[in-house]
């Protein structure tokens, strides 16, 4: 007896949930480190912000369609939950300067931004036309974040290192874009098939440059042209985002020379 469509969706969205559970706790061991350190210096907040931001946007366009949106808002509500708890630490152990501009940036993108999206959409718009509206803001907002990792791709090519890109985060993140793909596609909901299909093709050229550069010598750290002695690349922008359109966290690598001219990472995920 074939299995319906339906189904089929519902068992990849039950398989993206589990995928993006794991990716939305790929941070986990960067936030214990803060802990230890009692310091947030050298990482960014950003990419927690944008990922709340990202998981905000699908809770809303899941309550609007309503129909068989229910692996949507839970992914999104745990990612919702972890992304404020990443924030909640970062606030307590960053510096007064960077806590200050991370509050301006929660402020400026998930309140107001959040804010006045939600409101115009409300207020503006009606039935069917609304959900276009909201569906179109997410599918842009992903595509933009899927791009994100053109820069890491870059940084590989020049120094011709894959340190900077571990091959089980993309791994990993390729498969979580191939099942959102696939439930987005048997449910005909293109805003969340398409982004997927960009998330699928880069993470598909991250493993295949990880497997051309993992035995390549790297540069010499003299050679790299860096800016007072620190590079901070984008490895994933997760969770994000909603490759479930979840899902997002983003990983963020800090490289900081020490006093001897080697460089160390310093920060992750």
């Amino acid at each position: 007896m074939a299995i319906h469509h339906e189904t089929w969706a519902f068992i990849f969205g039950l398989l993206g949930n589990a995928i993006s559970f794991m990716v939305f706790l790929a941070p986990i061991p960067t936030f214990y480190q803060i802990y230890k350190k009692k310091s947030a210096e050298g990482y960014q907040s950003l990419p927690y912000v944008v990922a709340l931001f990202s998981c905000m946007l699908w809770i809303y366009y899941a309550n609007v369609k309503k129909d068989a949106t229910l692996l949507l808002i839970t992914i999104n509500s745990f990612g919702c939950l972890i992304e404020t708890i990443y924030l909640a630490i970062f606030l307590i152990y960053a510096t007064n300067k960077t806590r200050l501009s991370t509050i301006k940036l929660l402020l400026l993108l998930n309140v107001f931004g959040y804010g006045a999206m939600l409101l115009s959409t409300l207020y503006l718009t009606t039935g069917s036309k609304r959900l276009t509206v909201i569906g179109w803001i997410c599918l842009v907002f992903n595509i933009s974040v899927f791009a994100a990792p053109l820069c890491i791709l870059k940084r590989v090519i020049q120094t011709k290192s894959v340190e900077f890109m571990p091959f089980t985060l993309s791994f990993f993140l390729t498969i979580n874009a191939v099942m959102w793909f696939f439930y987005g596609l048997l449910l005909k909901d293109y805003y969340i098939a398409l982004p997927n299909t960009l998330g699928f093709v880069f993470g598909i050229i991250q493993m295949v440059l990880y497997l051309i550069y993992r035995n390549a010598k790297t540069v010499e750290p003299a050679k790299l042209q860096e800016l007072n002695g620190h590079v901070i690349d984008v490895v994933k922008l997760s969770t994000m985002v909603p490759s479930d359109p979840n899902s997002g966290a983003l990983s963020v690598t800090v490289i900081e020379e020490d006093t001897n001219g080697k460089q160390e990472m310093k920060g992750g995920n």
